[in-house]
């Protein structure tokens, strides 16, 4: 196993310190190659070293720069710094170079969002949950974008299909229930909730909610 693939699977292992050496020691022997220097990079990035990170993969794109993936390296630096509208463009650079994975279309609609381009960011959740109709992060975020443009009854599907790979998804039943309050069903709203609580006990929003639709039946009780 050479030193770049030992390095990855210490990274898969959670042995930064190991994988950190041996793809130091791969970039010394071969300077020219900028995989060692995409790795490294994601090593950093792992570790939130987002500066070094950066110039880490700046310098793979400068040995080689039609590789897809340095660019969506780059993306998830620039995100973590909340530099929105220049991850968008190194994620969409590494889209226009070939890599055609869920990740890279789910950090497109999230940079989108962040910069409040709720229309704009929907095609891209779409799209990775065509990519891979198993990620639960990517149909969270679809439906979520989907209930922020108001197609509601979309949303609700997309959501149930979340709960069905995850049943203990706690923010999706919150994002249901607020779904049931937009269709006047106080009941289900109320369920699901509940549920959400249920999984996640501190969950803040079900709980306001919660105490919102038990205090407005209260009063309702009193008149």
């Amino acid at each position: 196993m050479d030193k770049l693939n030992e390095g990855i699977k210490k990274m898969q292992e959670q042995n930064f310190e190991e994988a950190a050496k041996l793809f130091n020691e791969s970039i010394e022997e071969n300077p020219k190659d900028p995989l060692g220097f995409i790795n490294f990079g994601n090593l950093l990035l792992h570790m939130n070293e987002l500066e070094k990170a950066e110039r880490f993969f700046l310098r793979a794109i400068e040995l080689d720069d039609q590789l897809a993936t340095a660019y969506y390296g780059l993306g998830n630096v620039y995100f973590e710094k909340s530099l929105f509208e220049k991850a968008q463009e190194q994620f969409q650079k590494a889209i226009q170079l070939g890599l055609q994975e869920a990740d890279v279309y789910v950090m497109i609609g999230l940079s989108l969002q962040n910069l409040d381009h709720q229309k704009l960011a929907l095609p891209y959740f779409q799209r990775a949950t065509e990519l891979n109709p198993e990620d639960e992060v990517a149909l969270f975020q679809y439906g979520l974008s989907l209930a922020e443009t108001n197609q509601i009854d979309t949303a609700q599907q997309v959501f149930f299909q979340v709960l069905k790979i995850n049943p203990r998804h706690s923010d999706t039943h919150y994002n249901l229930g607020v779904s049931y309050l937009y269709k006047d069903d106080v009941e289900l709203a109320m369920d699901h909730f509940k549920k959400a609580l249920d999984i996640q006990p501190d969950h803040l929003l079900a709980s306001h909610a919660k105490e919102k639709i038990e205090e407005m039946n209260n009063n309702q009780n009193q008149e």
